[in-house]
């Protein structure tokens, strides 16, 4: 809807379903740069596949199909070697001993014995890309059926990373597919009735709300602006607070919120576990003196928040079960839309090999909340 267009909202015809395809040659939110320790093998699942984590004691980080090509063991439940005095670092199975190079390659299989002709380097195991940015870990999750497909680009750098680590991180796993997780934190119209909290605003306070959105980057953004009158937590932060909020593919929110000079980001990032799992993971990051002297109960209601969304997660989920049907309406489900097209186009564009078009048209956008 452009700006100043008065047509009443409408439903739309019924939503196309959700939950059917993860995007792929995309990168993915793995991790915090602090999760991973030098010498520490860590398990993690992404869109239904077994990856290990890692970093050397160098610093370089790493990720390897969590299977041994083997007898299948987990790598992770391994140990990080030196291969031989002095050698590189090498991920060690811990099944037989096998032994891998962080890009995959065997390096080594100590059952071996000398008269035996066996290429250990031919024996491999997939190697993903990865990638460190501003203290997130990123993985690359290919649609090569090798997976030998090479990113085309930087994760994404995200505004806002201010204040040294994170002041807040909360995590947990939604039994949702990704696509309902995304739809349901974008969802503008729910707070009232999922997020009741004193502290934030009255259930009985809803106004008319119009704010502006436009494409950004793999996504899209609600347009800087001066919060909500009705969203009392801003008030803390003093000043005049503006904030944006952006959507990325395949699954990262946030908020930027400006004080003057200082800064707030509260940054989502939903990484599919698989089809049924989506793991959150919440970060905040702050200059603003205020989170030296109410971090507990920022910390505390920011986890209630997550888990309020979870728990509508899951009623959700008793609908779900019976195979129902979607129904959108304007303005307040617009978002949605524009996140099902995205997803659309981002498929077709690397299946066609062509440049990615953003669908996104923008405008005012009205709903009450």
């Amino acid at each position: 809807m452009a700006e100043g267009d008065s047509k009443p909202s409408r439903a739309s015809a019924a939503a196309p379903r959700f939950g059917t395809g993860f995007l792929r040659d995309i990168w993915y939110f793995a991790a915090l740069s602090g999760d991973l320790r030098p010498g520490k093998l860590q398990r993690y699942e992404i869109l239904g596949e077994p990856i290990l984590l890692g970093r050397k004691h160098d610093g370089e980080i790493y990720a390897l199909r969590d299977v041994c090509p083997h007898r299948a063991a987990p790598l992770s439940a391994g140990r990080l070697v030196r291969d031989g005095a002095g050698g590189e670092e090498v991920v060690e199975c811990p099944y037989h001993g096998w032994r891998f190079r962080v890009d995959g390659v065997c390096s080594a299989i100590p059952s071996m014995v000398e008269d035996q002709q066996v290429d250990v380097g031919r024996i491999r195991v997939r190697a993903y890309p990865v990638a460190e940015s501003q203290g997130l870990v990123f993985v690359w999750m290919t649609s090569a059926p090798r997976g030998d497909g090479e990113p085309d680009g930087p994760p994404p750098q995200i505004p806002g990373i201010v204040g040294g680590k994170p002041k807040l991180v909360d995590r947990m796993v939604f039994d949702a597919h990704i696509d309902h997780a995304v739809v349901g934190l974008m969802d503008p119209a729910h707070g009232p009735y999922v997020h009741q909290n004193w502290w934030w605003r009255s259930p009985a306070s809803q106004h008319a709300k119009a704010k502006t959105f436009e494409a950004r980057e793999a996504g899209f953004a609600m347009v800087r602006h001066p919060p909500s009158k009705n969203s009392y937590a801003y008030r803390l932060l003093g000043g005049a607070p503006l904030t944006e909020i952006v959507f990325r593919l395949p699954g990262l929110r946030w908020e930027h919120i400006e004080v003057g000079p200082r800064q707030v980001l509260s940054l989502t990032c939903l990484t599919p576990v698989d089809e049924t799992h989506t793991r959150i993971t919440q970060v905040m990051w702050s200059d603003h003196w205020v989170f030296s002297l109410l971090k507990p109960v920022i910390a505390s209601g920011a986890r209630r928040f997550l888990r309020q969304d979870a728990t509508m997660v899951n009623l959700q989920n008793q609908g779900l079960a019976y195979d129902a049907t979607l129904l959108w309406i304007d303005d307040a489900d617009r978002q949605a839309k524009w996140y099902q097209a995205l997803k659309k186009e981002w498929t077709a564009s690397r299946t066609e090999g062509r440049a990615f078009v953003n669908p996104v048209d923008g405008g005012v956008l009205r709903w009450r909340s």
